[in-house]
């Protein structure tokens, strides 16, 4: 038995050697990253084991200490360090077994000595275009993100009911339903959805002219493909929503920035020089500032696309949210001339992997639409769109954005109150009526990417205003996001938050005085 225990003693000592050795790799790995990389430090640590499993640093089958080992050894949260594991869990570079611990899977492939990165060796091998796509306004670094690293929270979501309504689909699916949708969609969520916008969104359409497609970016692809040719221009709102600029830059547009104020998108004159094809706009709530625009502006946005015979394409991401003030209807509503497409997803009020969203286009281009879109996407996935009708039809769909919306919004009144002392003259909030994410915005000459820096190094998630500009140099602030953030997070991190926001603005004001 003596002996026993001495063996056992032994290995326990030989694996505790093995985790501190490991500990110490990534703790290596993410100071080297910390020093070029902005990202948070659940990102940072994200990398530092993903690079040690392909760089063969850490090999097959390796166990990795447990997460409250690399809390104390790394000096990181527990929460920040399951994030990064659990990520990287998903994509296939770890696998835990309950009991025994978290392992490098073995088929992992890595890259070893002087060899380059496989990302890194393709891109000389990239059209311009692709090295374009690849290189900048990257979701990475612009998409907004709950601002206190963790497991995001997407508890407001009724998830057994979502998973009984799909369970009754699958087993009452139709031959039919398991095909391609040469249709548009499936006819009772399109039906379902023409009377929700109706209703609330002040959209004149019928069923028909709704076509469901896998979220935003593949709805302003279509518009792209369809509308534009390559080389026609589209105004872009400055500052810019990332994933908008990418798919415009795939489609071989020249994208021609369009300064926002605080009534919305403010073209002028010399803007008109380069007429518009399209017109790319978030008249509801300005991605990213939040401003929304005026009913003046948006009657000048419909004349200015019936002069130049444009079409406008209205981004309705958000709207379910409005916490404050009357509702605002769509631009859609507005036009006339049938020259506005109507988007929006079911990401925001379901979650969002669920990948469905829709467009609305005028009844002229219906034929034309589905037929592209039958051709060049193949669309799919009737049996998650009839459990989606169904959602909506039976009222759990209103049920789950009342709660929702009861739940974001005393997260964003806990992230104001959070804030209070920031502002002043040099600082102030828009924005913050609807959506999930807030602009602390700042003086023209604030640094917010050093500030936005700053802050990823104490483990918080902010975008430096800036970053979203396509040519402007003015607008400077943070972008915050608090959707999918638990409130307990909110009510933790927000003075922390503030009080290493006011200490980093104090610094640059000092700084600034003595130059």
């Amino acid at each position: 038995m003596a002996h026993w225990h001495t063996r056992r003693e032994a290995m326990q000592n030989s694996s505790n050697h093995t985790d501190s050795m490991l500990s110490e790799l990534l703790l290596t790995e993410m100071t080297r990253l910390g020093r070029t990389d902005k990202q948070p430090l659940h990102r940072q640590l994200y990398e530092a084991i993903r690079r040690s499993i392909i760089d063969g640093k850490i090999g097959a089958g390796d166990r990795l200490p447990s997460s409250r080992e690399l809390t104390a050894d790394l000096g990181l949260s527990r929460n920040t360090v399951i994030a990064a594991v659990s990520q990287l869990v998903v994509e296939g570079y770890l696998e835990s077994h309950v009991g025994s611990g978290t392992f490098v899977k073995n088929s992992v492939p890595k890259t070893y000595g002087n060899r380059r990165p496989i990302v890194e060796a393709a891109v000389g091998t990239l059209s311009a275009r692709g090295h374009a796509l690849a290189s900048s306004y990257c979701a990475t670094e612009l998409e907004v993100q709950p601002f206190s690293s963790g497991i995001a929270d997407f508890s407001a979501f009724p998830v057994a009911l979502w998973q009984r309504l799909q369970n009754k689909h699958w087993r009452m699916a139709y031959p039919d339903m398991l095909d391609y949708s040469d249709a548009g969609g499936y006819a009772p969520l399109r039906r379902a959805l023409a009377d929700y916008l109706r209703v609330f969104r002040s959209v004149p359409l019928q069923a028909e002219q709704i076509i469901i497609t896998s979220g935003t970016q593949q709805s302003l692809a279509l518009c792209a493909h369809m509308l534009a040719d390559h080389g026609d221009t589209v105004w872009l709102e400055d500052p810019a929503y990332w994933g908008a600029t990418k798919v415009f830059m795939a489609a071989g547009l020249h994208t021609h920035p369009v300064a926002v104020d605080q009534e919305g998108i403010a073209p002028t004159a010399t803007d008109e020089v380069m007429a518009p094809r399209l017109i790319y706009v978030t008249p509801s709530h300005q991605y990213p500032t939040g401003e929304v625009m005026s009913l003046v502006r948006r009657h000048l946005v419909l004349e200015l696309a019936h002069k130049h015979q444009a079409w406008v394409l209205e981004d309705d991401y958000d709207s379910e949210f409005r916490f404050s003030g009357p509702p605002i209807s769509s631009l859609t509503g507005l036009d006339s001339g049938e020259r506005v497409l109507y988007m929006g997803s079911f990401s925001k009020v379901l979650y969002p992997g669920l990948k469905l969203g829709y467009l609305v286009v005028p009844p002229r281009l219906v034929s034309a639409f589905g037929q592209a879109h039958y051709d060049l996407n193949r669309p799919g996935q009737l049996l998650l769109q009839a459990a989606l009708a169904e959602f909506i039809e039976m009222g759990h769909f209103a049920s789950a954005l009342r709660r929702a919306r009861q739940s974001y919004a005393e997260r964003r009144r806990c992230l104001l109150a959070a804030l209070q002392p920031c502002l002043g003259p040099a600082a102030y909030i828009t924005g913050a009526e609807q959506g999930l994410h807030l602009c602390l915005r700042l003086a023209p000459d604030a640094d917010d990417r050093t500030l936005a820096a700053q802050l990823a190094q104490v483990g918080l998630t902010v975008r430096p205003l800036s970053a979203y500009c396509l040519r402007r140099q003015d607008a400077r602030g943070l972008v915050i996001g608090y959707g999918y953030t638990p409130l307990a997070d909110i009510e933790r991190c927000g003075p922390f938050l503030t009080r290493t926001l006011m200490a980093a603005l104090a610094q640059g004001q000092k700084a600034s005085r003595k130059r």
